[in-house]
């Protein structure tokens, strides 16, 4: 009886749908261009949320794909689009952390889901996004852009490509524990941003973790990473005053209570040690995918202004060099937290 346009995301096309007993529903056509396997994410969506569905004290609070008749749950209609449905859980997003609890309640939200996903088979998920993580593969696809200097940009950017070529051997770290096996293989969710989270209106603290179309296998310390990167920074990404721009350790402290708190035990003596690093590498990993667009002319992210990349790189910049600087202070705060745990 009712479908009207929902949310404020910029990728899939959203609905929100009410029949005529009541009943809400979100219906998303999968935007194909950018997720070239709908099906097999979907694939992985489905079976992330069914097995969230058996953990979870309310099912309620976790998200639940409606399947087609023949039982999958993604259609194709007759021109190719991809659709899929899920029950309404109601709530609110918030943008931006706006204050120091809302960043703790974010990683106990995504520390209770790497908690409860530690023994889900991460290695039957498919890589939606492949190598999306791969530093060392990101670091070879930047000297290329490099190479070609397509918008002949380069000569204007060498103090960020250089500060960016000297961590090169650094930033492929995680990748060679991964390959070695050194880190265990998890489910990771990719997007850990605040808006991606479902608060309850009344208790304000989370009710499930939605936006599932980057689930893949990888390493935990990708999605504590990114949420340090995003939220222990004093200013937007795209902040041009650099003054504004700081690693804030104190962040850094209630993410990391909160999303370590929830793990139970289930993070490796390893994965707590790289911490500190991963925030460092899943920051500097942007900045170089800011400046490789930069250079490209503008093509992936979506741009106000002509410098808007290049001010998003300076500032990943700006945030990794504090994070280098403030290396031991992080290291001690881990450490204090992991014992606090025991």
């Amino acid at each position: 009886v009712q479908a009207e346009v929902f949310g404020h995301g910029h990728i899939n096309h959203t609905l929100k749908v009410v029949t005529d007993t009541g009943d809400a529903y979100i219906l998303q056509k999968i935007n194909k261009y950018v997720f070239k396997d709908p099906v097999g994410l979907m694939r992985n969506a489905s079976a992330v949320t069914e097995f969230l569905r058996g953990k979870v004290e309310r099912p309620e609070n976790a998200l639940e794909f409606i399947p087609t008749s023949d039982g999958s749950f993604c259609y194709e209609d007759p021109q190719g689009e991809f659709w899929r449905m899920y029950r309404f859980v109601g709530g609110f997003c918030l943008e931006a952390p706006e204050s120091p609890e809302d960043f703790y309640q974010s990683a106990i939200a995504f520390g209770r889901f790497q908690y409860q996903l530690a023994d889900f088979p991460a290695e039957t998920l498919t890589e939606t996004i492949p190598e999306f993580h791969n530093t060392i593969d990101r670091y070879r696809i930047f000297k290329e852009t490099l190479a070609r200097d397509p918008m002949g940009r380069k000569a204007g950017v060498q103090e960020e490509i250089q500060f960016l070529l000297d961590r090169e051997e650094r930033a492929g770290t995680l990748q060679r524990m991964r390959e070695s096996g050194e880190l265990p293989l998890r489910v990771t969710h990719n997007d850990t941003k605040l808006n991606n989270i479902l608060m309850d209106a009344t208790t304000g603290k989370a009710r499930a973790i939605i936006d599932l179309d980057t689930i893949m296998p990888g390493s935990m310390l990708f999605d504590f990473g990114d949420s340090i990167r995003f939220g222990a920074s004093t200013a937007l990404e795209d902040e041009k005053d650099l003054s504004k721009v700081h690693f804030s350790t104190e962040l850094f402290r209630a993410y990391t209570e909160g999303f370590v708190g929830e793990l139970r035990g289930s993070i490796t003596a390893r994965e707590a040690e790289l911490l500190p690093f991963s925030g460092n590498l899943l920051t500097m990993e942007c900045g170089m995918r800011f400046l490789a667009d930069y250079l490209e002319g503008d093509i992936y992210f979506a741009t106000k202004y002509p410098e808007h990349n290049l001010v998003r790189t300076r500032t990943q910049i700006k945030l990794v060099q504090e994070m280098e600087q403030k290396a031991s202070e992080t290291r001690a705060i881990v450490a204090d937290i992991m014992e606090a745990a025991r």
